[in-house]
């Protein structure tokens, strides 16, 4: 983290070792712990007739809390400039309806908390896409395709079909691919490598038979059992003169930084289009609900619109989020709710998938 960027933290940089402990416990007994992951099954009901699940409200911290991370402490909504460790609740209760084994810890171990509503965290994939006025669309046919515009795959079942987000192109000793989710290009670890992958995805109107541009060539398999770093894939484009690495409206990313606390981002995705945020937490421990079931993830990035609309919904899925003024890459999006976004630390995606930024 920048200390010219972000002096508060520099004046607590005596104490990260505290946050950090602090932040593991509590992320170990809320997320990643037994008796956190038996209570998320009991209150999850997936339904069999649609892509979706409903998760039941409770305010049992085992099912409430989705998130634990280190950032600035928020009080009447205003900022403090005192780090914490970040509770994501679902739904946060006035604190006198709730009795002592109810309520979330104040502190622990001298380490002030902060908790915060965040809703419930979805992996982002298909929805209805925002008129973007004045904006690129990106859910029309582009050649070359473009960073921030609409991909996806075919169901093997023709039983639905979808569109998430272009993310990024990188590059290895052995060709150029299109950088994306795992959910967008591997449908959640069910597709074989070599699967068509179509600019723009069929739900925005693609055509299987004129508008494959890649083929899904590696995906991070997301694994149930353990805590995840990662939800990405990439897939080798048909011809290297098919796509761009201009990030639409943004611009080419210039390397990579970071994120760290305060920073101001942006991205462009194929649903909300282009928005601007703020990086709220950072080494934030996450479950995450997929069709196939939950995932918990590990140092995740946590961001909230500067303005009074979402940064990211369903479809955004894949964005990349560069930092504002430098455009150095520094995430890729991947879940949230309506109030946050989600994403994996770029590094942690680029070193997973052994390419780098084109």
């Amino acid at each position: 983290m920048p200390s010219n960027e972000h002096p508060f933290i520099e004046s607590a940089s005596g104490k990260i070792t505290d946050l950090r402990a602090a932040k593991l416990e509590l992320a170990n007994r809320y997320i990643h712990g037994r008796k956190a992951e038996l209570a998320r099954r009991s209150g999850i009901q997936l339904s069999a007739s649609a892509r979706a699940f409903s998760v039941a409200i409770s305010p049992n911290p085992l099912q409430n809390v989705v998130g634990v991370g280190i950032g600035e402490k928020i009080s009447e909504g205003k900022q403090t400039g005192t780090l914490a460790v970040k509770l994501f609740v679902r739904m946060k209760y006035p604190q006198g309806e709730l009795n002592g084994n109810l309520a979330l810890p104040k502190e622990i171990n001298g380490v002030p908390t902060d908790i915060e509503e965040a809703g419930t965290f979805r992996r982002f994939q298909t929805a209805a896409a925002r008129k973007l006025t004045g904006m690129p669309n990106p859910r029309t046919k582009m050649r070359p395709a473009h960073p921030g515009c609409s991909i996806g795959f075919q169901d093997p079942r023709n039983q639905f079909v979808m569109a998430g987000t272009f993310g990024a192109v990188v590059k290895d000793k052995s060709g150029t691919y299109i950088l994306s989710n795992n959910h967008v290009l591997a449908d959640e670890n069910r597709l074989p490598t070599g699967a068509a992958i179509y600019q723009p995805g069929l739900l925005d109107g693609g055509n299987v038979a004129t508008d494959q541009v890649a083929a899904l060539t590696r995906f991070i398999a997301l694994d149930p059992t353990k805590p995840n770093s990662v939800d990405c894939a990439i897939a080798r484009v048909t011809q290297n003169n098919i796509v761009s690495n201009v990030v639409l409206h943004i611009g080419a990313p210039k390397g990579t930084a970071v994120a760290a606390i305060d920073m101001n981002v942006h991205k462009f995705g194929r649903t909300t289009g282009y928005t601007v945020g703020r990086v709220s937490s950072v080494d934030t421990d996450v479950t995450v609900g997929y069709e196939t079931g939950d995932y918990t993830f590990s140092s995740q990035i946590i961001i909230v619109a500067s303005s009074g609309q979402s940064f990211s919904d369903a479809g955004d899925s894949g964005s990349l989020i560069l930092q504002r003024g430098t455009n150095k890459a520094v995430a890729l999006l991947f879940a949230g709710s309506k109030s946050h976004t989600i994403a994996n630390h770029v590094g942690d995606v680029l070193k997973a998938l052994k390419v780098k930024l084109a």
